[in-house]
């Protein structure tokens, strides 16, 4: 009709309808995406080098430095709970994510990052491949029971370092906790109180706990799905090519770009989408 009596302003308004219609298509689906028991929690986020050293170190503050810039885009509230400083970067980092659906978008980014380039630390400009891990845990409350026994628990304090550290290191504040049935270790030392990072530790445990837990009974479950060898810790997810061309592709997803400075600058929506995506289809069967 619009284009019968050639009013374009007409066309424009119906164009911008469409335009509305789609983007509420597009936010109530991922919401129903996002339909996890905890999706809508904050989220404990840590990041850990992997072998290589200071290009490893590197690597983490630059995941570190992405994460936060897709944070501040969201909105979202951070807390520093965790930073372990090394030679060139960060060997380890650990954060609480506040905001909506949280842990429902960051969930997707737990796994191996791989990174390929060449290399600023290397004198002969050498191509060098390093790696870091991601894990995502929802902040949950205390009504969901988590079996923790003292006696499984390994518990040690040293001096905070790192930033915020210069105020609390002059006695033994931080706390490390390792649960030795499996291996997991989380650590705080964000507050100059032992006792208070003792207790954030202890929730963040709590956390990982019930994901670990989860992860058992659904690998069992579900031996023969696919989908859990894509999504299981250890696994790389995705690679960032800095050299012989640029690329970011996500393995799960096959999704990919060639604006590597974008994702490093926090435009990770897209492969958050398209993994969200993929494990709905693999839901829905």
């Amino acid at each position: 009709m619009a284009r019968e009596e050639e009013d374009e302003s007409v066309e424009e308004e119906i164009a911008a309808g469409i335009s509305a219609a789609e983007a509420e298509f597009r936010r109530l689906r991922l919401l129903d995406m996002l339909s996890d028991e905890f999706d809508a929690n904050p989220v404990f986020l840590t990041i850990h080098s992997g072998a290589g050293g200071t290009e490893a170190c590197d690597w983490v503050s630059m995941l570190y430095r992405m994460y936060s810039r897709w944070i501040e885009r969201r909105g979202y509230k951070t807390e520093l709970l965790d930073l372990q400083e090394a030679e060139g970067g960060i060997k380890s980092v650990t954060i609480q994510v506040k905001g909506e659906y949280a842990h429902g978008y960051l969930k997707c980014e737990s796994g191996i990052h791989r990174l390929v380039r060449i290399s600023p630390f290397d004198s002969s400009s050498r191509r060098h491949t390093s790696f870091a891990s991601v894990y995502a845990s929802p902040v949950i409350e205390d009504d969901i029971e988590v079996d923790i026994r003292p006696e499984d628990l390994r518990v040690d304090t040293y001096r905070a370092q790192g930033a915020g550290g210069q105020h609390v290191n002059k006695t033994d504040s931080a706390v490390r906790i390792t649960h030795q049935p499996t291996g997991i270790v989380v650590q705080c030392q964000n507050e100059r109180s032992q006792h208070k990072n003792r207790a954030t530790a202890m929730k963040m445990l709590k956390s990982r706990l019930y994901e670990h837990y989860k992860a058992e009974q659904e690998a069992e479950q579900e031996k023969s799905a696919q989908e859990k060898k894509d999504i299981s810790w250890g696994n790389q997810i995705r690679s960032y090519v800095f050299h012989p061309y640029n690329m970011v592709k996500d393995h799960r997803t096959k999704h990919e770009t060639g604006n590597v400075q974008a994702v490093m600058d926090g435009d990770i929506d897209p492969f958050i989408e398209s993994y969200l995506n993929f494990v709905w289809k693999a839901k829905k069967g």
